[in-house]
């Protein structure tokens, strides 16, 4: 009921739009939760068991939400997650790879982990709010190094781009089945309420949400953006002036700090994950806030965070705004992060370790 009455405040108070795509925030955190759809776990099971159930279901996300995007993207009713390869990106990409893996979660899951009860994801949000606003000031310096220009393979090469992503993907798709051992990933629900889902129907509900999301905000899902604007508005209230700053004394950062947090779409999102997922798991009987655990975790969780917004400042985005959006608009940095972020994994894997995190 009080999701229903946030959505329709927001529609009054912003527009039917902004209330509906809470809503659709509400879904993520909800499909996110049952589905246990993590990234952060999915690399590390991958890596250490040969475990690829959660990857393939990543495979199976992207392959579905590029076809989804196509026609929205083909058609000009919506404008891609497209961003330059540079040398920043890929530094930030390979430290947010270690920073999922020291903060044992990724961006979204940050959010439904909280919603699920865990008090140690909110140790990592407030870490990661903090490092995404502290490189949003060094963006000058970011901004100077060596890059490629945008381009994403719908834009270069219309139909045949689209075609040729599709096509590597399911090449993913079967090498990653072939090592599954045989069989694809189920589309079953436990419970519809209550859950479990598989990773399958997590994987074609991510796919359909984030293109409502592409259609009704014009651009896809995206995270991180909404924690590096709450730190800049607490920075705020703490005496900080943005007019020093290039990245928030001017154009859209500039109008989002003068506007209200409820005209922000991603922040309105973000809201919306961690009700949905508090939402799943009070149906699934599994409320209540968990401690943070070891002294370990707290501290892989305060340098994860950290290092997870400082990363996603630098490469455009996190495993939400730049791997699934980006890939599915077909961006070529999209495939950069993704290759990055993978081998900041590795890294990242080694140091849990010798924090003492269960592997």
């Amino acid at each position: 009921m009080g999701i229903l009455v946030l959505m329709v405040l927001l529609g009054a108070q912003v527009s039917w739009r902004q209330g509906i795509l809470f809503l659709i925030g509400c879904g993520f955190g909800l499909t996110l939760y049952h589905a246990r759809f993590g990234f952060a776990a999915a690399y590390r099971r991958w890596f250490l068991q040969g475990e690829v159930d959660g990857v393939l279901a990543q495979v199976l996300m992207l392959g579905v939400a590029t076809l989804l995007f196509a026609p929205l993207l083909l058609t000009g009713q919506g404008q891609g997650a497209v961003a330059p390869v540079g040398i920043a990106g890929l530094i930030g990409a390979f430290l947010f790879g270690i920073g999922m893996q020291l903060g044992s979660g990724c961006a979204c899951g940050t959010l439904y982990a909280i919603g699920g009860g865990s008090s140690l994801m909110l140790i990592t949000l407030v870490a990661f709010c903090a490092g995404s606003f502290a490189a949003s000031l060094l963006d000058p310096w970011w901004w100077q190094l060596p890059y490629l220009p945008p381009h994403a393979l719908i834009q270069d090469w219309g139909i045949p781009g689209l075609l040729l992503q599709v096509g590597v993907l399911v090449g993913i798709g079967l090498w990653l089945g072939r090592r599954r051992g045989g069989g694809g990933l189920k589309l079953w629900a436990g419970h519809w309420l209550r859950g479990p889902w598989s990773l399958g129907l997590g994987a074609l509900l991510l796919a359909l949400l984030n293109t409502l999301t592409l259609w009704l905000a014009g651009r896809p899902w995206g995270v991180t953006w909404g924690f590096t604007l709450w730190a800049a508005k607490l920075a705020q209230l703490w005496g900080w002036d943005p007019a020093a700053s290039p990245a928030w004394n001017q154009g859209f950062a500039a109008q989002a700090l003068a506007s209200p947090l409820w005209t922000d779409v991603t922040s309105v999102m973000n809201l919306g994950v961690v009700l949905g997922a508090a939402w799943a798991a009070a149906w699934a009987g599994h409320g209540g806030l968990r401690p943070p655990g070891s002294l370990g975790a707290v501290g892989g969780a305060v340098g994860g965070g950290i290092l997870m917004g400082v990363g996603a400042r630098m490469a455009f985005g996190c495993n939400v705004g730049a791997y699934f959006a980006g890939i599915a608009s077909t961006s070529w940095h999209g495939w950069s992060w993704i290759a990055m972020a993978l081998l900041g994994t590795k890294i990242g894997i080694h140091l849990r370790s010798r924090l003492g995190l269960p592997l």
